[in-house]
């Protein structure tokens, strides 16, 4: 089990979460993941370690910005 932690940039709603979150559990091996609006922190729980450039690439797909 993997477990990291990234911010993201740009969520306003409970539908930008919505959005992060379904994007980021199409990652094969992802598990889990848990978006806290407030502090855009988003954690990623899966099988085994994930590219940041896969987690990166689907926060793009749902139209925000990963940092960090």
């Amino acid at each position: 089990m993997s477990q990291h932690t990234y911010t993201v940039i740009g969520m306003t709603c409970e539908h930008c979460v919505a959005s992060v979150t379904e994007e980021i559990s199409e990652i094969d091996g992802v598990t889990a993941v848990a978006v806290e609006l407030t502090t855009g922190a988003v954690t990623v729980t899966s099988t085994g370690p994930v590219d940041p450039d896969q987690v990166d690439k689907a926060v793009h797909e749902a139209g925000y910005r990963l940092v960090g």
